[in-house]
């Protein structure tokens, strides 16, 4: 199935606001700019919109980054049976523990990685959504401000 592209859904979005904005004027609110409110509630989807696009390359990343983890666990528990296998370089028990600690030691590596991109991810989104916040309150204190 087809996705839309971002230019289809934005159009899409402006349309839908467009009409709901000719809706609303439609009962002539006294006091209430429709078109302000309009656009503030426009850059709120889109605010979310982005956050949202935000957060599933972070889960996509995760999961590219949890794959590259399993491919290089996998390589090295081969080569570890490699090692340890009579038929094998004949290592010593400490070699094996050597290759035992350097795949532990990497694991904790990898999930600390893993750990700090989810973490950017949850960020990212986060600061998307609290720009908008703050942006909400300067548009809700110039309101005011007018007003008065």
């Amino acid at each position: 199935m087809e996705q839309p592209t971002a230019q289809a859904q934005s159009t899409s979005s402006s349309s839908l606001f467009g009409d709901f904005s000719r809706l609303i004027e439609q009962f002539k609110l006294p006091g209430i700019d429709v078109h302000l409110m309009m656009e503030a509630r426009r850059k709120d989807v889109e605010a979310l919109a982005a956050a949202n696009r935000t957060a599933v390359e972070g889960v996509q990343a995760l999961g590219r980054k949890q794959a590259e983890i399993l491919r290089t666990t996998m390589e090295e528990v081969q080569s570890l049976v490699k090692h340890l296998t009579p038929a094998g370089s004949g290592g010593s028990s400490a070699s094996a523990t050597e290759v035992v600690q350097q795949a532990l030691q990497k694991t904790f590596a990898n999930m600390r990685e893993l750990a700090e991109a989810a973490y950017k991810s949850q960020s990212d989104a986060f600061a998307i959504v609290n720009q908008r916040v703050q942006e909400n309150i300067r548009e809700v204190e110039s309101l005011l401000q007018s007003k008065k």
